[in-house]
């Protein structure tokens, strides 16, 4: 079972058709929307400020979700993907928008709708990442717009993943939806 503790008396409200893997952590003001999956040995800690993340969001294996004490929480909005070892940091994720593996977002950084980072990337503080904007590097600039396939794939990976987290929680829970 994954582990889900209060902070203060705040206790994560997870919607019941999301998907936690039994060996992440979640802590404190968090609420997690339907079909979203907080896959292996992820942490997500709403101890010193706010979490949400939105449905049919996927946060990979090793990611981690903080918060900044009376300045930020985290938003993370529907249909986003976050790949593996990310470190997302009291900022604002929108819908639909992939950070790719081993990235790190920042206090105050806002990444618009359907915009991408690539795999290892420092976005650094207050940063904006334009909708359908790819940036990349560390610390992370703008590269190019996205195309309308590139933009399209990314909804077909998430939707993808929210299929696999549908597959687990049916085969440990045995729960069918």
């Amino acid at each position: 079972m994954p582990l889900i503790l209060p902070y203060k008396g705040a206790i994560p409200k997870i919607a019941a058709e999301a998907w936690i893997a039994p060996n992440a952590v979640v802590t404190g003001d968090v609420e997690i929307g339907p079909r979203s999956a907080i896959w292996f040995s992820c942490t997500v800690r709403g101890d010193v400020n706010v979490v949400r993340i939105g449905a049919g969001t996927n946060l990979q294996d090793n990611s981690v979700i903080h918060v900044a004490r009376e300045k930020f929480g985290t938003f993370i909005g529907d249909d986003v993907l976050i790949g593996h070892m990310c470190l997302i940091h009291a900022c604002t994720i929108q819908n639909r928008a992939t950070i790719g593996m081993q990235s790190c977002i920042m206090d105050g950084a806002v990444v618009e709708a359907e915009a991408m980072v690539a795999a290892g990337s420092l976005v650094t503080p207050g940063k904006v990442v334009k909708s359908r904007e790819l940036w990349g590097g560390r610390p992370a600039k703008y590269m190019r717009d996205l195309s309308d396939d590139e933009v399209e794939e990314m909804l077909v990976a998430t939707k993808l993943y929210a299929e696999y987290a549908k597959t687990y929680r049916r085969e440990i829970s045995g729960d069918s939806h």
